[in-house]
């Protein structure tokens, strides 16, 4: 198991300096809310995916008034010991280093050390549009399978050229046998992250199904599917036409893209439905009830994640508890893993949490508790 030993942080968002050794069991970070306690999750959120889970610029890291954010990260493996170090710039690229090692690209991080965040705004995941149920899907991917990092970068980066295109409208000899190469690479790297989503999401079902009866203590049926518009609905991890229905669709709709300057099909429109008592959980269920299936999908994951990779990410609990009723708080402690765990709270936690470490934040400052 990976574990995260030592962090260390200058100027990076309210901390003019941090120094932590973390142990391997439970932490909990306590203090009111604003002093900072999420920001020490956020940082070690950045060293796992090298960026915020936040989703916010990487200039919004660095403290007021500085030029740079740095991170000192120690990761202990069992057979080594790995150091990363990074310059988060306000203006910039990064400078980062593995093991004093530049790294020419921030992803050659990604599966050094992995994370499960859990966090107030995970509703979101079922209350909130297919964009959030995507980059659940799409995050959990690049967390099993980092290669699936630059399969998203080069969909994102056709998306755009095509889409540049479009708006143009693609004129002349040139626009249009530039259309042709650009649907060809948005094919090939979109089939590809649709049969990653596919497959991850067959894995997932029987989790989040399983996660979601032990938080509500209750038997209803929790399903998804994966629909894709552009494959005449639903999609399973069976589909061996994907290139082909989705070069069909690019076909079939380019003259209404090319009115409206803009790419209509493709996994960037997708959507993963989310089923509960066989009704759509978006509109159907309760707050309770999408609340439960999110923590339920945050679960499945990282028990997916550390079935396929062979180790337990590190969780992050950012004032969780104080979202949930005292049952739903029980049963997610019965749930968690053993393994590390860092919980901000700006009130009491769970007595059934027996942390090896406290920590007080204040004024910008971590101090050890009581």
């Amino acid at each position: 198991m990976s574990v995260v030993a030592h962090l260390a942080l200058t100027d990076f968002r309210c901390y003019s300096s941090v120094d932590l050794t973390l142990p391997t069991g439970v932490t909990v970070v306590s203090g009111s809310n604003g002093e900072g306690k999420t920001s020490l999750l956020e940082a070690l959120g950045w060293a796992a995916t090298t960026r915020s889970f936040r989703r916010v610029p990487d200039a919004a890291l660095v403290r007021s008034g500085a030029d740079a954010a740095y991170l000192r990260v120690t990761v202990q493996e069992p057979d080594r010991e790995q150091l990363l170090e990074a310059e988060i710039r306000a203006l910039g690229r990064n400078r980062v280093r593995l093991n004093r090692h530049p790294l020419t690209r921030a992803r050659d991080l990604l599966g050094l050390v992995r994370v499960t965040v859990f966090a107030p705004d995970d509703l979101q995941l079922v209350k909130g549009g297919p964009a959030e149920r995507r980059a659940y899907l799409d995050d959990l991917l690049v967390a099993v399978a980092p290669r699936y990092d630059g399969v998203l970068a080069d969909y994102e980066r056709v998306l755009k050229q095509r889409n540049a295109l479009l708006r143009q409208g693609a004129r002349g000899t040139d626009g249009a046998s530039t259309l042709v190469v650009f649907n060809d690479q948005l094919v090939r790297s979109g089939s590809e992250l649709v049969r990653g989503r596919l497959r991850l999401a067959a894995r997932l079902v029987p989790a989040v199904r399983a996660a979601y009866q032990s938080f509500a203590g209750a038997a209803e049926d929790v399903d998804a599917a994966y629909e894709a518009e552009w494959a005449e609905g639903r999609m399973t991890p069976a589909a061996d036409d994907v290139e082909e229905l989705l070069s069909a669709a690019l076909a079939a709709r380019q003259a209404a893209e090319l009115e409206r300057g803009v790419t209509l099909v493709g996994p960037h429109r997708d959507e993963w439905r989310l089923r509960l008592a066989g009704l759509d959980a978006r509109t159907h269920a309760s707050q309770g009830e999408q609340r439960t299936m999110a923590l339920g999908l945050r679960l499945a994951g990282h028990r997916v994640c550390a079935e396929v990779v062979g180790t337990e990410p590190v969780l992050l609990l950012d004032d969780v508890f104080s979202e949930l009723d005292p049952a739903r708080g029980d049963a997610l402690v019965a749930e968690l893993p053993a393994g590390q765990t860092l919980i901000t709270t700006a009130s009491a936690v769970p007595g059934a949490i027996d942390p090896e470490r406290r920590f007080r934040v204040r004024d910008g400052r971590v101090e050890e508790a009581a």
